[in-house]
């Protein structure tokens, strides 16, 4: 059996969702959710970035465009936040290329647009 990357981290940023999406439900802009995600790290002193920047390097060249991810929890997990009907390839797409461009090991993308919370780990 191997062992879950960053657990105990993942569960209390799983759980700060939960605790979010239960007080909000469905139905709020993306962007209602990342403030109400801020608010619930900085009260329980998670530490976080949000908007993180990452630039795309190919070939040796950094390409003009950037990615920016919703939040890094604890400097080394990426949270990528939705409010949609439900997570699509794009977006598990989207999560792994923000792990390739930071060099972080694990992605939790966290859907708050269903009647209950979804989330998926994505590991590299």
């Amino acid at each position: 059996m191997t062992d879950i990357i960053y657990k105990e981290e993942s569960y209390q940023i799983i759980g700060k969702c939960m605790e979010v999406h239960n007080n909000l439900g469905p139905g709020f802009l993306e962007i209602v959710y990342k403030d109400a995600l801020e608010y619930k790290f900085q009260k329980a002193g998670i530490p976080y970035s949000r908007e993180e920047e990452y630039e795309v390097n190919y070939k040796d060249i950094i390409l003009p465009h950037k990615f920016y991810a919703d939040f890094v929890v604890f400097d080394k997990i990426i949270l990528e936040v939705k409010g949609i009907s439900g997570i699509a390839k794009e977006h598990i797409a989207q999560t792994i290329n923000y792990l390739k461009v930071s060099g972080d090991k694990l992605g939790l993308l966290v859907n708050f647009g269903e009647l209950k919370l979804k989330y998926k780990r994505l590991v590299l």
